[in-house]
Formats: structure tokens, C-alpha cells, sequence
């Protein structure tokens, strides 16, 4: 009978365990994203500072789209990271196309008037109008009610949703994208009225 050789198993360098260490866990990732959420939304209601306010609506434009996707990107929409990411998705989306916005909220308010009433865009809606509403629906998270804040971004993006719909340049596909992130959003406003966002 011949003996087999017995070999030691090989162990992973000093170089496997770095890249273990260096990586991020997701819980904590998670966890960090959740926390800055909180603290940008439950912080800032309690500062009442126009200055904040400010700050807040141009966090995209300081810290980067990218930066915020790391942080909220995959969090659910009924979490306050979540909300946060269809925010200012929502804004980067309204500064990027201002006209096209302008024409889709107009092709839709005639036909969804509960909506446009709420989203509260100047009349008529130019892409101005538009740029000035989405700030100050993100100004209402440090001045406001940030119940509010998501059922009067969740109204505009539903108007935008019906004009998509009816536009003949518009494939229905985005049509059902704007009134899936609709619906997110105000399902999340009614459950921060009912007993706030965690």
C-alpha cells in the first residue's frame, strides 16, 4: 500500500487578508447610510435654518450624484435613505432637462388636477417654474414637514407621469418608471405621517 504524500493546504498571504480589511461591510455601509439619512432629515427640521435649507438642496451639486447613489442608491423607498436617493434623483433629473420636464408637467396637469394643485408649480409650468418648485420642495425638509415634502414631489412626479402618457415623443416605459417612483414617494409620505420614517 502506498502511502500518499501529505500536503499542508496553502494559506492566503498577508495580501488576502488586506483586501478583506480594506473592503466595506454592507451592514455598515447600510447603517451609515441610514444614519446620515436621519440626521439630514430629523437635524435639519429641527435648525429652521434658511442656510441649511440651502445646503441641503444642493447636496447633489457639492458632494456629486455619485456620492449619494453610494450612499442611498439601493435602500429601500420606504426608508428615509431611500427618499433622499428619489429626491434628488428627482431634482438632478428636473436641472438636467428643465424644458422637457416643463412640457411633460404641462401635458399632464390638465388631466391629473388634484396632483398639480399639490405639487404646487407656477402657472404656466416653463422650465424656470419647474428648476424653482423642486427647490423648494427640498427647502421643506429643514423648513418643513418632510411628510409634505414627499407627497408634493410624489404629486409632481404623477402629473409628470400623465404627461408622459400623452405625449406622442414619450414611450410608455418612462411613463411607468415616473409613476412607480409616484407612488414610492407618496406611499413613504403617508407612512412618515402615520409614524415617521425609520
Amino acid at each position: 500500500m502506498s502511502q500518499r504524500p501529505h500536503h499542508r493546504p496553502s494559506t492566503p498571504g498577508d495580501a488576502f487578508f488586506a483586501e478583506l480589511s480594506g473592503g466595506v461591510d454592507p451592514a455598515l455601509l447600510t447603517e451609515s447610510a441610514e444614519r446620515a439619512a436621519t440626521v439630514l432629515v430629523r437635524g435639519a427640521r429641527d435648525a429652521e435654518s434658511a442656510e441649511i435649507a440651502d445646503r441641503l438642496v444642493l447636496l447633489a451639486e457639492t458632494e456629486g450624484l455619485e456620492t449619494l447613489a453610494e450612499l442611498w442608491a439601493g435602500a429601500p423607498p420606504d426608508s428615509l435613505a431611500g427618499c433622499l436617493w428619489r429626491l434628488y434623483l428627482l431634482r438632478t433629473w428636473v436641472y438636467a432637462e428643465p424644458a422637457r420636464v416643463a412640457a411633460e408637467f404641462e401635458a399632464g396637469r390638465l388631466r391629473a388636477q388634484v396632483a398639480r394643485v399639490v405639487a404646487g408649480v407656477a402657472d404656466p409650468p416653463g422650465p424656470e417654474e419647474v428648476k424653482v418648485m423642486i427647490d423648494q420642495v427640498l427647502r421643506g425638509i429643514a423648513q418643513g414637514d418632510f411628510a409634505d415634502v414627499l407627497l408634493r414631489a410624489a404629486a409632481f412626479a404623477r402629473v409628470v407621469a400623465t404627461g408622459r402618457a400623452v405625449l406622442p415623443a414619450e414611450s410608455g416605459a418612462d411613463a411607468a418608471r415616473m409613476l412607480v417612483l409616484a407612488e414610492q414617494l407618496e406611499s413613504a409620505g403617508h407612512v412618515e405621517l402615520a409614524h415617521g420614517l425609520g
